[in-house]
């Protein structure tokens, strides 16, 4: 892993945009990953300033979403389409046709999991995916457990991830349980990785992630496997890690 700290959240949040714009520059016909969540609306709004400024071009970039919650249609306003469009999509020139989010009210879940999948390999996979990291050290909605699921597929989320959720809906009661998230072969499949992390109360979910053993316990600790995975940390995330055993 390539790690880099910085002051603050914000300062990391527009190095993540970097990144990213860089790669659109590079390879207009780029496959994007990316995340939702408060971590990365930084990095969003940066990428719209640059795209204002008409220094990227979003006209042949193809994105896939990471998860969506089951259960909430995508005009819903906390489902993840609603969050995108509002911080990313809605402001730059990207072709409607070119988003991908999983659907939060297919029928079969198990089935769109699978067309979702294949889609994302007919693409020819994903050349740059951002993900945040969970307080558990969840990755998309990979959630701790025994093993690492390989292939976009649904989750039963944590009380924790349910929680660390609730803030954004009107009643913790309204979260949904259910999500469709891309799997961890998935994301592994990557050809570059950028993870941004900020705040104190991730600090222990990235000492996990970069000082223990992999370990389906901590999904993010998977990343230790990739050849090309970049993490940008402000210093309140950073402060358990520099006491790596």
């Amino acid at each position: 892993m390539n790690i880099r700290v910085f002051d603050n959240e914000a300062q990391a949040g527009q190095a993540a945009a970097l990144v990213i714009g860089a790669q659109i520059v590079k390879n207009p016909d780029s496959v994007i990953g990316l995340a939702t969540g408060s971590t990365p609306v930084l990095a969003y709004q940066e990428l719209v300033r640059l795209t204002k400024q008409g220094i990227l071009d979003w006209n042949r970039v193809t994105t896939f979403n990471l998860d969506e919650y089951l259960g909430l249609a995508g005009d819903h306003e906390q489902s993840y389409r609603a969050f995108m469009m509002k911080n990313l999509f809605g402001k730059v020139n990207i072709q409607p046709d070119a988003i991908h989010i999983p659907d939060g009210m297919a029928k079969d879940p198990e089935a769109a999991s699978l067309a979702y999948e294949r889609t994302i390999n007919t693409r020819g996979g994903i050349d740059l995916q951002l993900l945040g990291l969970g307080r558990n050290g969840h990755i998309g909605f990979n959630e701790p457990g025994s093993f690492f699921a390989t292939r976009t597929h649904v989750v039963d989320l944590t009380e924790d991830t349910i929680n660390a959720n609730a803030r954004f809906f009107a009643n913790p009661s309204d979260v949904p349980r259910r999500a469709m998230t891309m799997g961890i072969g998935t994301i592994m499949q990557s050809k570059a990785i950028l993870m941004l992390v900020t705040g104190a109360e991730k600090a222990r979910a990235v000492r996990g992630m970069v000082c223990n053993p992999v370990d389906p316990q901590c999904p993010g600790s998977v990343l230790q496997l990739h050849a090309n995975v970049t993490v940008f940390l402000d210093r309140p995330a950073a402060t358990a890690m520099y006491h790596c055993q």
